[in-house]
């Protein structure tokens, strides 16, 4: 079969259906009249941008039961849509597949959304799906769905709009219906959890015709809200409702809602619905809870755990302490033992104790010499009879030698010569014999005696 030249225009698939297929010969050359001859990949191309140009087939939802289901090497899947009329081979890129939260299963019922194209190596067309979903949603599903793909596309689900919610929240708004027992649910965790927490409790409607405008302006209220006295707004919020049907979680699906929920100026936590409930305000939400008391749980700590985190920190900071203060108080108990030793108690103690020590040495000392002193007294009482003896004899010499000296050069002995001693009445020894007149009365001593004597007459002594 020869191929037809490259300039030669091609025909619309539509049309060369119509023409029907061209008879060729095996060899035999093809006239500039005849029919044009496709290979299989241009016919297969062909056939793809057909399917690619038909607007219908580009972003459509497909329903039916899965048939086989795989998961190649490179993590995508593959699986069949059937009826009991026809079936459809579909499949899953890696990355849609680990977005979507469910896997197909073999007979489950599901509704595919994605868009035809082919697959030119096998020549076979299938549906590239991007998501899907439990079948027997209906309209609301396809909403959902749409709703999702218009908000995700502005940004409103993206991770980097997240905010963290508060460590230590003072005051928390909660925006929910005063009925049922929701709000009495959270109540109680917060007060088991955190129990100095202050709540604002915003009322709306949760379910049925209106609910959305309420929960718009419930939220509106929460964000207005501020302390009397401190002028602080609420530091976080919570959006909550109890579990319930597609219908009964739909105004947490409605526009106005999910986009009160972005645009709130502090924190925001939606628990709606049970664990498997899924609505677009979690989707805008800083933090998603499964249910309204674990969003309860989420807005604050837990008051066990930071007891026993204040615990653990108490230990560690008196640690601190004690290793802080161990240096500074073995400094001082150095400075006080040295101040210790200046008192005058210490001083005088030390003092007292330094005398016993002199004193005892002093007494071993005395005792020592004293022993040393009776030995040489001992030994002296041998000697002192004679010492004394020879001592007498010298003593007695000497005296009689000085008795005789003195006995010489005593006034007895001048008297013994004839001499005498004139006092007068007053008993000065008389000297000068002018110093006395006639009638005096005199005392004269003699070598044995005194005579009492008057003097008559005084005589010149000038020799």
């Amino acid at each position: 079969m020869t191929r037809p030249p490259d300039d030669q225009p091609r025909l619309p698939f539509e049309e060369f259906i119509a023409r029907g297929a061209p008879e060729a010969v095996p060899g035999q050359a093809k006239t500039s009249r005849g029919p044009r001859i496709l290979l299989v990949g241009e016919l297969t191309r062909v056939i793809r941008d057909s399917l690619r140009e038909a607007p219908g087939l580009r972003d459509l939802w497909v329903e039916g039961e899965v048939g086989q289901v795989s998961i190649s090497s490179a993590g995508h899947c593959y699986f069949t849509l059937k009826d009991e009329r026809a079936q459809l081979r579909c499949m899953i890129f890696r990355d849609d597949r680990m977005a979507i939260p469910f896997e197909p299963r073999t007979g489950l019922r599901l509704v595919a959304h994605g868009r035809i194209d082919v697959f030119e190596p096998q020549g076979t067309y299938q549906l590239y799906v991007d998501t899907i979903q439990p079948a027997g949603f209906g309209d609301l599903a396809l909403r959902f769905e749409a709703l999702k793909a218009q908000l995700s596309a502005e940004g409103l689900f993206d991770a980097t709009r997240k905010r963290p919610l508060p460590a230590w929240p003072r005051t928390i708004g909660i925006a929910t219906s005063l009925s049922g027992a929701v709000l009495q649910d959270m109540r109680k965790v917060l007060a088991r959890r955190w129990p100095m927490v202050r709540v604002v409790v915003s009322a709306c409607q949760v379910q049925g015709v209106g609910a959305a405008p309420t929960i718009v302006a419930a939220l509106r209220r929460l964000a207005r809200w501020t302390d009397p006295t401190t002028g602080r707004g609420t530091d976080v919020v919570i959006l909550a409702r109890g579990g319930g049907s597609l219908e009964d979680l739909w105004p947490f699906n409605e526009e106005a809602v999910v986009r009160a929920v972005a645009a709130h100026p502090c924190p925001i936590v939606v628990g709606v619905g049970h664990e498997t409930d899924v609505t677009l305000a979690e989707f805008a939400a800083d933090v998603r809870a499964a249910t309204p008391s674990v969003a309860a749980e989420l807005a604050v700590p837990s008051r066990a755990d930071q007891e026993a985190v204040l615990r653990v920190l108490a230990g560690r900071l008196g640690g601190a302490v004690a290793r802080t203060i161990a240096s500074p108080r073995q400094q001082l108990g150095a400075e006080y033992r040295a101040l210790e030793s200046f008192r005058p108690s210490a001083y005088l103690a030390a003092e007292r104790e330094r005398v016993g020590l002199l004193l005892d040495r002093a007494t071993r000392v005395v005792e020592g010499r004293l022993e040393v002193d009776r030995g040489r007294v001992g030994r002296a009482n041998d000697r002192l009879p004679m010492l004394l003896q020879g001592r007498l004899a010298r003593a007695r010499t000497d005296l009689g030698r000085l008795e005789a000296g003195l006995s010489a050069l005593g006034p007895f002995a001048t008297l013994e010569r004839g001499y005498a001693i004139v006092r007068d009445a007053s008993g000065a020894v008389v000297r000068d014999a002018a110093a006395t007149s006639p009638g005096d009365a005199l005392q004269i001593r003699v070598a044995h005696g005194e005579l009492d004597a008057r003097i008559e007459r005084v005589r010149d002594s000038t020799p």
